[in-house]
């Protein structure tokens, strides 16, 4: 070919775009199509040069878009034309480590199906090794300490391949090209069982097959994974389960079940074909299945009083490993206690799991962070990821503003970070509540990850309007500018950015949750915000009512239901017949209460929907006292299991104040009449669907945002689509971004676009 009939581009793609096997990639598309130049990984994505004729770039491009690797995601495509020179072929460059770092890190990845036939043929040379993987698959996000993605800046950098790994990491045509945790039996990180004295008891292969024992002995077994720790014992043993609970000091809330299959899955749980691919994707979460009633074979205790069961399948060749050998389902729970984060560190698991663990089945490839299992829920026929962990962190949400490095420290609960440059917002793992000294270092490390992962320096900080929330406290000790966001309103934007509304255009935000910080200094938490550009005004919310005790009340949903009747009834809610709440304390108790009410004595005032779930919960007899956060509002909608009903309560609305005084004394009178707990939960749940509807009719914007915590709430949620929808709305809920505190650290980001140029900003 003459050099004039050649042309020459340069290409440069941002995107999950390292280690996916997008190199070998483009390396087998330009040689197919004969055309020369390289590729090479950046810290920004991937860059090309390919030269060739016009017609085979021109495919090239298509192809690039049309037969990318299945895990990589391509965010910008830029093209320019520049002067051939004449390569003899199409090589694969040394990675270029200058210039500014905004490649996007894969999360971690299920094994794939590849890895998986390799992991049990007895003829491959990885049968059986735990850690197995290849450029679709394995460890991403928690074993890399820089960009560009390459071996040395992992924790892989201390593991020499040998000759045969060596070979397949620079075979371009191999799919473990430059799979930078490319490891064997012979070159790789290996196995070791120990007991709780930290001795080493088995080795290799014989460690697992000595940890399957102790599972199917009723034992626990501590087990380092790809971010962390689980605790796993046999879920069908009832003293393994009741053990696990007093050890951990968690009574009620639910255990998550891995399980070997789905056939498996399906025998225990209804699951519908989005949900298998859910389980089955390369993020392999944990998906909220709802239990078939016939299956007894997970014991109760595993989720108490929970017609729903958290399921996941086996995400790395350790844990399918596990799985082939034992065969029955197992309780995989974070290897932590409550509020604290969960362990990474083998030693640090032997400290502060010991007692919790009858053994330690760990590995020697170090995990750089912590990273929790996800967990999805299937709401109206699309995923909802509720906890954004594994698989998914840190993949960033794209927006249209170019944004200087801003840091959003999120809330005070299931508390994330952002950070923002250029286009990007990049979302940390869950970290959780602030409420421990280790889960503040936790939130602390994190946001030090981000900044030198992407060696960024926030210019800006983004914080929650709480005065005493512990993000709040860390952001105004960096001494730079700082804007305050009302947590309300950064649950509505986290769900426009997720969708890639306009910003400009203005929607309804209907923000309900259990308590955000209100521009009022007040507690709110069932808010609708008009959202106009960059400001919001709050047009409705629900009736306050007083928390007797304050924060108590957070624990106790009794607390609340006394204050929602002490609103209606006075000091005579004291003395009326079978109240439930109210006969819950003694008679000291009640004086107590009924002078602080009376007085106003450590007994604020709060608009939010999740305590007018924990009252109602409370009220009809459901839950009187908390042993995990949401417990009341989760036993309120279980308690609508397979009940059709339509109907609803009457509510008043008066000046953009919601009345539930008449659905309150509609519930005491279905009471009295004998109506099943079922019939009123669901006419509950309807009502408050009809509330989101007059709302939206009263202000008249098509758009309609559902946010907050509330909004994990399956019926709720879907009622509330399908009403609004068919009043003529347009609903938008969060699907990829958690709808609780999760999202928020997302929403500061956008609510501080146009505004970092100011010193100290209060976003009411």
């Amino acid at each position: 070919m003459e050099e004039k009939d050649r042309i020459r581009k340069r290409i440069n793609i941002q995107g999950a775009v390292q280690g996916v096997g997008f190199r070998p990639f483009i390396y087998r598309e330009a040689t197919a199509l004969n055309l020369a130049g390289w590729v090479s990984n950046s810290p920004q994505g991937v860059l090309i040069e390919v030269e060739g004729t016009p017609q085979n770039l021109d495919s090239f491009l298509r192809n690039i878009e049309t037969h990318k690797p299945a895990n990589a995601l391509i965010y910008d495509l830029h093209t320019d034309t520049i002067p051939p020179v004449c390569d003899p072929v199409f090589a694969i460059q040394h990675s270029e480590s200058s210039g500014h770092k905004s490649a996007i890190i894969l999360p971690d990845l299920a094994t794939c199906p590849d890895c998986l036939r390799e992991l049990f043929d007895p003829a491959n040379r990885r049968y059986l090794y735990p850690f197995t993987n290849c450029t679709h698959c394995g460890p991403r996000f928690t074993i890399i300490n820089g960009l560009p993605y390459d071996r040395p800046l992992t924790s892989m950098s201390d593991f020499d391949m040998c000759d045969d790994c060596r070979a397949e990491y620079e075979n371009p045509l191999d799919r473990r090209f430059h799979a930078q945790p490319n490891a064997c039996p012979i070159c790789g990180p290996h196995l070791e069982l120990w007991n709780t004295d930290g001795d080493i008891i088995q080795t290799h292969h014989d460690a697992l097959l000595a940890a399957a024992n102790l599972i199917r002995g009723g034992q626990i077994v501590a087990i380092k994974g790809l971010g962390g720790f689980h605790l796993m014992c046999d879920a069908r043993n009832q003293y393994a389960v009741m053990e696990l609970r007093q050890r951990k000091h968690r009574e009620e809330k639910p255990f998550a079940v891995m399980m070997p299959s789905l056939d498996a899955i399906r025998a225990v749980c209804e699951l519908s074909e989005l949900e298998a691919d859910i389980l089955t994707s390369p993020q392999s979460p944990i998906v909220l299945l709802h239990r078939r009633k016939n299956n007894r074979s997970i014991v109760s205790k595993v989720a108490p009083e929970n017609p729903y069961l958290g399921v996941m399948l086996p995400c790395t060749p350790l844990h399918h490993i596990l799985m082939h050998e034992l065969g029955f389902p197992m309780v995989a729970t974070s290897g932590n206690l409550s509020d604290e984060p969960i362990c990474f560190d083998e030693y640090e698991a032997l400290h502060r799991l010991q007692g919790f663990a009858d053994a330690f089945l760990v590995h020697n490839r170090p995990i750089l962070r912590h990273v929790d299992d996800s967990v999805v829920r299937v709401i109206n026929g699309r995923a909802m990821v509720m906890r954004r962990a594994r698989g998914y962190a840190p993949l960033p949400v794209q927006i249209k503003a170019e944004l200087p490095p801003i840091l959003a420290v999120g809330g005070h609960l299931k508390n994330t970070i952002a950070l923002a440059s250029g286009h990007q917002v990049f979302i940390s793992q869950h970290i959780g509540d602030l409420e421990t000294a280790p889960a503040f270092e936790a939130f602390t490390e994190v946001i030090d990850t981000f900044t030198n992962l992407y060696d960024l320096k926030p210019e800006t900080v983004v914080c929650d309007l709480h005065p005493d929330y512990q993000s709040t406290h860390y952001a105004e000790s960096l001494k730079i500018p700082l804007i305050r966001v009302q947590h309300h309103y950064a649950h509505v934007l986290a769900c426009m950015a997720e969708h890639g509304l306009d910003l400009e255009k203005p929607v309804l935000g209907v923000s309900w949750d259990g308590t955000g910080y209100g521009t009022d200094s007040t507690i709110q938490g069932g808010e609708f915000l008009h959202v106009q550009g960059k400001d919001f005004q709050r047009v409705a919310h629900l009736r306050t009512f007083a928390l007797p005790g304050g924060e108590k009340a957070i624990k106790e949903p009794r607390r609340s239901a006394i204050g929602l009747l002490y609103e209606i009834f006075g000091h005579e809610v004291f003395t009326r017949q079978t109240l439930t709440p109210v006969d819950s304390f003694s008679e000291s108790e009640c004086d107590i209460l009924h002078t602080m009410l009376e007085k106003g004595i450590n007994s604020p005032r709060t608009s939010s929907a999740g305590r007018l779930f924990d009252a109602v919960a409370a009220l009809i007899g459901l839950r009187q006292v908390l042993s995990f956060e949401g417990q009341a509002a989760m036993q309120l909608e279980f308690a609508l299991d397979g009940v059709a009903c339509d109907e609803d309560y009457q509510f008043g609305v008066m000046q953009g104040v919601i009345d539930w005084q008449p659905i309150i004394l509609s519930i005491l009178a279905d009471m009295e009449a004998g109506i099943s707990i079922s019939v009123m939960s669901a006419k509950f749940h309807n009502t408050l669907a009809e509330m989101i509807v007059a709302v939206a009719q009263k202000i008249g914007e098509h758009d309609v945002i559902l946010s907050g915590g509330c909004f994990q709430n399956k019926y709720l949620t879907e009622r509330a689509i399908m009403r609004l929808q068919a009043e003529g709305f347009n609903a938008y809920w969060h699907e990829s971004t958690p709808p609780n505190d999760g999202g928020i650290s997302l929403g500061q980001v956008v609510a501080s676009i146009g505004r970092t140029h100011l010193k100290d900003k209060t976003l009411r």
